[in-house]
């Protein structure tokens, strides 16, 4: 069971980040508002968007994961903040909702890290 577990957890927290990915390749204007509204480039947008894309990838195949897992979660933490100060700003209650969820991914990622890839992984990370 804990290998199945352990893909499942791969498999749910990479379909977040390659959902991100999508969301950023097909509306760019959403996530890069956001950034020009807290007083960042535009820019920004596409080097996420292949952050989320790749980190995503790596974790269903099972490539890398305990430094993708960790780098996941301080990607969670620190993209929490731009909901946060868009929750502040408009008051916009789905905003505070996501900083929460992000917190929550961060957490996952981090179990994700300590655990390790399981068997059923491209390259599983040793126990």
């Amino acid at each position: 069971m804990t290998n199945l577990a352990l893909l499942g957890a791969r498999l749910l927290i990479g379909a977040l980040l390659i959902g991100g990915a999508v969301q950023k390749a097909l509306s760019p204007g959403d996530a890069g508002g956001m950034l020009v509204g807290l007083g960042l480039p535009f820019a920004l947008v596409w080097p996420a968007l292949i952050y989320d894309a790749l980190a995503g990838l790596a974790l269903w195949l099972g490539v890398a994961v305990r430094p993708v897992a960790l780098s996941a979660a301080a990607y969670c933490a620190l993209t929490s903040f731009f909901h946060l100060n868009v929750f502040q700003a408009t008051g916009d209650a789905w905003q505070m909702t996501i900083f929460v969820k992000n917190w929550a991914i961060a957490g996952g990622c981090l179990a994700l890290m300590v655990a390790g890839s399981g068997a059923w992984a491209l390259r599983a990370d040793r126990p």
